[in-house]
């Protein structure tokens, strides 16, 4: 067969000196790679040894890397396709999502990559003005993986020491190289792509360019209060024929959320879940045909995040879909993480940044709370407030009997207005110490155990900041992902930028991403217990802010010191493995049903029958009623073991019924009741934590770090960077700051 003048095709039973291959892949009339084709039963990553054979003995190649005639090599079952290019002598089999295109295979034999590795050794980052030592490193251990010909790569770096700036400086370096074309940039929220647009839009080339006058940079679609009002709003928006139909002559950068990647490729319903009112919810997202060749390079930042399996899925699904180069940025590598990207090729961790003064260290407070730490007990006749949590309604009672409510139960079932306000008034103190120490109010980001409508922690907490601090609404702000919070990302910018708000109150929406360099107390009203989110918070303040010549920031954990306790000893980058979302009932059934673990299910099933039990209302009776008798779902928890011993097709029939399992899911819940305690007061008092362990002094340890004592004011030492007291000047450390009103 002439094959000169096949264009694209793949050739049945193609001959070769050992054996006919499956198929034969001919591109502008030239022989390009080899498919082996096995059944599903079949392990295809074993048969890749076989498409090998073949592009060794085959007459018709155009080439030779090392005896292999062809480049390109597949083996698929119908369900995995396994791919190598044996082009290099350091090459490795990979699993891809699809076969690559005519078009795909064409660019990828005109690439130089060997060329670009070059240009990478023999041109020093150093040209890159604003670079830090360890971003230096970073790159150039990057560099060397790529060369090496490493696919999967992780850097963890600590929050605050700028992976945003690190991560365009690369990317340039791989576009002007030539060694990547087309960079795909995720992030996991708006707001932080807002923040690369404006990182790549500010970057100057070593040529003294902007990066967008010598690459395009694109972006998803934003809307206009997703950037400040001072800030230019210009970004491009990607066209969709790039993702479509990608070309080797474009070279560009798109930013994107991984929500709307996912959403291009899967659908709404594979995406990640959100609320129409999530401020990241993405309302524009079109389903697309996109080819695996559209990047050759994704960076993933953020990668740490998905702290369940599924949330974990998603996001490794949408990397999958690609045949290209990955790298993960994170500050607290998972095990998730680090299962795909493999063990960080480069390490830049919290106290080796406070050692080098690029970030700042912290105070710790304890602050101790009778009610906080050992929970509530109200006697009987005592006065509540009942509150509906479905319309808000809030009536006076009294208690008919004595009740005790958990630490845990606090600001879930009941919440002790005066406990929560000493707490605030405590805090206080050690702001208005520094307003006076310094001549300046502290930034302060406060941590609220939720924001759920009619029983929100954050709510009232802003309502007793307001009142302690007496400095109007602007002076004390909510910032979370509620629906009732008025553009939030705008409300983040002017937390960032602007004097206003002084205070803001959050649950978990600044805890990751947002750079708010001023900020100086952090103030913890509610539990952690995940390692990753605990330093994602406190990331919140360690970053330097020349403007205030912020040395430090104190940390409030408000839980008696236990939180900081229990993360002492935990590593910046030990592994933690993500969380594992339940199974969804109608699987447990199944499993059940397919004698998959039989027992372990049966007993997973009682426990949720049980807890259907505890919440149902009296209306759920009825309607079970319709299915069991007396719709006595505690009865049938308690026999269901026998039940499927003696009549497993009638059990089975039953709790396989798609009504019976989605009343399960949906039957009505009883009436919350949330208590509101007036009468009830706290004990709260407060003290430093000693953290700094073999140093004696606070200022010992600073002092490693060029930082000295400057100044004692009202009995505690005042830190400063050693350079500033020459500025300043030793007497006057808050130098042109107002003196502030005595309060």
């Amino acid at each position: 067969m002439d094959i000169s003048v096949l264009g694209h095709h793949a050739i049945e039973e193609f001959p070769t000196d050992s054996g006919p291959a499956d198929y034969a892949l001919v591109v502008a009339g030239q022989l390009i790679g080899f498919i082996e084709a096995k059944k599903v039963a079949v392990n295809p990553q074993n048969v890749l040894e076989q498409a090998k054979r073949y592009a060794r003995t085959t007459t018709n190649g155009i080439g030779n890397w090392d005896g292999f005639r062809v480049p390109f090599i597949y083996a698929s079952n119908g369900e995995i396709i396994w791919h190598a290019d044996v082009r290099t002598g350091n090459y490795s089999a990979r699993t891809i999502a699809s076969f690559h295109t005519p078009q795909a295979v064409r660019e990828r034999l005109t690439r130089k990559l060997d060329e670009a590795f070059s240009w990478l050794t023999t041109n020093p980052n150093d040209q890159i003005a604003r670079l830090r030592p360890y971003q230096r490193e970073a790159i150039a251990a990057i560099e060397d993986q790529l060369a090496k010909g490493r696919r999967e790569m992780l850097v963890a770096m600590a929050t605050g020491t700028g992976k945003t700036f690190f991560t365009v400086a690369q990317i340039y370096r791989l576009l002007r190289s030539g060694a990547a074309k087309r960079i795909l940039f995720l992030v996991d929220r708006k707001a932080l792509a807002a923040q690369a647009v404006r990182e790549f839009n500010s970057f100057q080339t070593p040529a003294g360019n902007k990066f967008t006058g010598e690459y395009e940079v694109y972006s998803q679609r934003f809307r206009r209060e997703d950037f400040g009002d001072d800030d230019p709003f210009d970004p491009k928006v990607l066209p969709a024929s790039y993702l479509l139909n990608p070309a080797g002559g474009q070279t560009f950068v798109y930013v994107s959320t991984i929500q709307r990647m996912t959403i291009n490729l899967y659908g709404y319903e594979r995406a990640y879940s959100q609320s129409k009112d999530d401020p990241d919810y993405e309302d524009e997202a079109e389903t697309l045909d996109i080819p695996i060749h559209a990047f050759d390079l994704i960076i993933a930042d953020e990668c740490h995040r998905g702290y369940t399996s599924q949330e974990t899925n998603v996001w490794r699904d949408t990397l999958n879909h690609f045949d290209a180069v990955k790298v993960g940025l994170t500050a607290a590598p998972a095990a998730h993480t680090t299962s795909y990207f493999g063990k960080p090729v480069y390490r830049y961790g919290v106290e080796q940044a406070i050692r080098e003064g690029f970030l700042v260290d912290y105070d710790a407070v304890a602050i101790n709370s009778d009610v906080k730490l050992n929970g509530e007990f109200l006697n009987e006749g005592e006065s509540v407030g009942r509150i509906d949590t479905k319309t808000g309604e809030e009536i006076l009672d009294e208690l008919e009997d004595e009740r005790t409510f958990e630490s845990a139960q606090i600001e879930s079932d009941i919440t002790v207005v005066d406990s929560n306000r000493k707490v605030i008034e405590e805090i206080a103190k050690y702001a208005y110490e520094h307003e006076n120490r310094t001549g300046r109010f502290p930034k302060m980001l406060i941590f609220a155990v939720k924001d759920i409508q009619h029983t929100s922690h954050a709510d009232q907490l802003v309502r007793i900041c307001r009142e302690v601090f007496g400095q109007g609404d602007e002076f004390v702000q909510k910032i979370t992902g509620n629906p009732n919070v008025d553009r939030p990302l705008q409300k983040i910018r002017e937390f960032r930028n602007r004097p206003n708000p002084r205070i803001v109150v959050t649950v978990d929406m600044l805890s990751t991403g947002v750079d708010i360099p001023s900020l100086e107390f952090i103030v913890f009203l509610r539990p952690v217990k995940s390692r990753i989110l605990w330093e994602q918070m406190l990331g919140r303040g360690t970053r330097l802010c020349s403007d205030i010549n912020k040395d430090h920031f104190t940390v409030f954990d408000c839980f008696g010191g236990s939180l900081i306790e229990y993360f002492k000893d935990v590593s910046n980058f030990k592994i933690e493995p993500p969380s594992r979302p339940p199974t969804p009932l109608p699987q447990v059934i199944e499993n059940i049903y397919q004698n998959v673990d039989r027992k372990y299910h049966t007993g997973l099933l009682q426990k949720r029958l049980r807890r259907i039990e505890k919440n149902m209302s009296g209306n759920a009776r009825e309607e079970f009623a319709k299915f069991i008798p007396d719709g006595d779902i505690g009865k049938l928890a308690e026999s269901l073991p026998a039940r499927i011993d003696k009549d497993f097709t009638a059990t089975l029939g039953l709790l396989r019924n798609k009504e019976f399992q989605n009343l399960l899911e949906n039957y009505e819940r009883a009436e919350k009741v949330f208590l509101v305690s007036y009468e009830e007061h706290d004990t709260v008092s407060s003290a430093a934590i000693e953290r700094f362990g073999k140093f004696d002094q606070p200022g010992d340890y600073r002092s490693l770090c060029g930082i000295r004592p400057l100044k004692r004011i009202s009995g505690r030492s005042t830190f400063y960077p050693a350079e500033t007291s020459a500025i300043l000047g030793t007497e006057s450390p808050i130098g042109a700051f107002p003196k502030p009103e005595a309060k």
